[in-house]
């Protein structure tokens, strides 16, 4: 099995606390509500949100997969990080055996955070897969953290 990991990070002025909130903690119910064609909904089917959880991510109508399943591996509410991997699902292309994201939130200076996310892609046999679904990969997550920001910029509250 081989390996590639890519690393983004992406700046916000929400701080970091509650980019994480929305983010990680509130992310099964906030990101079907605010991009519903990229993820319908999420179905825990073990566990309580912790590690160990498994859930199926269905995927919108604006999406060219249909779910995939995702299991927590660490989740740190203090240090603001989360870990979780893809272990099943047409996303997979069989060609990976499972997806990996680090993800910590980060707060700067200002007030704001940044979002630092690793992704390992660990691939079946010699597998390779192609620069351009890993820059997808990159701008669909960018797109998401960035819809999460302008949700929590229009409703402070949250």
């Amino acid at each position: 099995m081989g390996a590639i990991t890519y690393d983004i990070e992406i700046p916000s002025s929400i701080p970091a606390a509650k980019m994480f909130k929305a983010m990680v903690l509130d992310a099964d119910t906030l990101i079907p509500k605010i991009m519903p064609q990229a993820i319908k909904n999420v179905e825990i089917l073990e566990g309580d949100g912790g590690v160990g959880t498994v859930k199926v991510i269905h995927f919108g109508e604006g999406s060219q997969y249909k779910s995939v399943k995702h299991r927590v591996d660490a989740i740190d509410k203090e240090n603001l990080t989360h870990t979780y991997s893809i272990i099943e699902g047409d996303a997979l292309s069989g060609v990976i055996e499972s997806i990996t994201y680090h993800i910590k939130i980060v707060p700067t200076e200002d007030g704001g955070s940044i979002c630092k996310n690793r992704s390992i892609y660990n691939t079946k046999g010699d597998a390779e897969i192609s620069e351009s679904n890993i820059k997808e990969g990159k701008e669909k997550a960018i797109a998401m953290f960035k819809a999460i920001e302008a949700y929590l910029h229009a409703d402070p509250d949250v």
